[in-house]
């Protein structure tokens, strides 16, 4: 879809939010194709701190992604994929589909997002800049939950290993995936796992 196009879907929902004469209308908000924050946080918070432990895919990881089944021949030796991006074995990211994908950029930069789940709300996410310990606090407007901007097809979670054990998607289960919108990801033997909720960024604002 045009960026033209994202921006008229955009600026549509939020004006039946009364949502636009603050944010999405203005002239300082840049629409773009969708990108994807990696947020870790209570559901059904409005604000909060851990800002500074959020990444953010500028392109869609999936189809750049390496499914399970073919982790052996779609991952080379030294971590090498051929969509250009590498294959940490001690840190590693799954989607919805079972697809190894690319770790986003961390940590997500202070500013302002426009942010949505794709279903009723649009809200304005403000992520500060560092404080002195490096918290980076935030918070949505409208009255937005995270819930309300998660998008709950899109699944991801990040795998380590646990304490002395192999984590590796060779121990994953490819019976497991798709994963239900919403649903947690599979555990994975002999790795710890974390699931992070995945807020889809349709804009920014950008400083006259």
């Amino acid at each position: 879809m045009s960026v033209a196009g994202i921006k008229r879907i955009i600026i549509a929902a939020a004006l039946a939010m009364g949502f636009a004469g603050q944010a999405a209308a203005q002239a300082n908000v840049t629409f773009f194709p969708t990108q994807y924050i990696a947020a870790l946080a209570d559901p059904e918070a409005k604000s909060g701190t851990g800002a500074e432990t959020w990444g953010i895919w500028t392109v869609d990881p999936g189809p750049r992604g390496v499914f399970l089944r073919e982790f052996k021949t779609g991952i080379a030796a030294n971590g090498a994929t051929d969509a250009g991006w590498t294959f940490d074995r001690e840190d590693w990211w799954l989607e919805e589909y079972g697809r190894i994908m690319e770790a986003p950029t961390f940590p997500l930069e202070p500013g302002q997002y426009v942010v949505t789940g794709n279903r009723a709300a649009v809200s304005i996410l403000t992520v500060y800049p560092p404080d002195a310990e490096g918290h980076m606090a935030w918070d949505l407007d409208k009255d937005a939950t995270i819930h309300d901007v998660t998008h709950l097809g899109c699944r991801s979670a990040r795998y380590t290993p646990a304490e002395g054990q192999s984590c590796t998607p060779a121990n994953a289960n490819p019976q497991s995936f798709p994963v239900a919108p919403g649903a947690e990801m599979p555990p994975v033997l002999g790795c710890n796992k974390q699931d992070y909720a995945v807020l889809l960024v349709v804009g920014k604002s950008v400083k006259p």
